[in-house]
């Protein structure tokens, strides 16, 4: 599946330029010039990487960078700030606010796709947060002995509900296609072979033992699944 990149910057030429190199590399892109909107796509869609300039007149990057870290729905997601700022301070202001990396303009555009793969592909990576308990509301989800509690309440659920919801609840508000989930599920050491329908088949089974929560998986049509952040 491609990684979707959203673009945001008030000038329309850095925009095309990006769009241009980043589409050769095979990343799915969406470019705004307006921050709000920009935003507002991305907590109904997510994404599985933001680049924004900093300095643009209604809404700046460190206030972009406010708003996902502090929204459990896009607090995952990887933000690559670009600027014309170019003093220690500026760079390291912007990555405590939030962001991951930082390129002063004008940049090369091989190093900043270099660095674009770097955090797409730690972002990949399992993380350490999967060893913990998630909880979300009232669900509470155990890795380390693969239980989940509803209400205090043990529900039995089969390994590849499991692993659905943990995938799921580790990023609430990530749309996982099922061809995400199908590569989650086909990585067990077993002869089975997970298909579409099985995935879909395996989310009935998982809504239903979750009783009234089951709400907190949404359907996301013809692309997939993704936990609604509700604590």
């Amino acid at each position: 599946m491609k990684k979707k990149i959203v673009l945001i910057d008030d000038e329309q030429d850095i925009l095309d330029f990006l769009g241009y190199n980043l589409k050769k590399e095979n990343y799915m892109i969406e470019s705004f010039s307006n921050p709000k909107l920009a935003l507002d796509h991305i907590r109904k869609y997510s994404a599985d990487m933001i680049i924004t300039d900093w300095l643009m007149p209604e809404m700046d990057g460190l206030d972009v960078c406010r708003a996902l870290r502090s929204d459990k729905g896009t607090s995952f997601i990887p933000i690559f700030m670009i600027s014309c700022k170019n003093d220690e301070i500026d760079i390291v202001t912007a990555l405590e606010i939030g962001a991951d990396d930082f390129l002063t303009k004008p940049f090369r555009v091989k190093e900043l796709i270099v660095k674009i793969k770097k955090i797409l592909k730690k972002a990949d990576q399992p993380d350490e947060l999967q060893n913990h308990i998630i909880i979300r509301d009232n669900i509470q989800i155990d890795p380390a002995s693969y239980t989940t509690y509803i209400n205090n309440e043990k529900i039995a659920l089969t390994n590849y509900e499991f692993k659905i919801l943990q995938h799921l609840a580790l990023k609430p508000g990530r749309v996982f296609s099922r061809y995400e989930i199908i590569d989650l599920l086909n990585g067990d050491d077993n002869d089975s072979i997970v298909t579409l329908r099985s995935v879909d088949v395996q989310i009935v089974g998982l809504r239903k033992k979750m009783g009234k929560y089951k709400s907190y998986i949404e359907t996301i049509r013809s692309v997939g699944y993704k936990f609604i952040a509700q604590d």
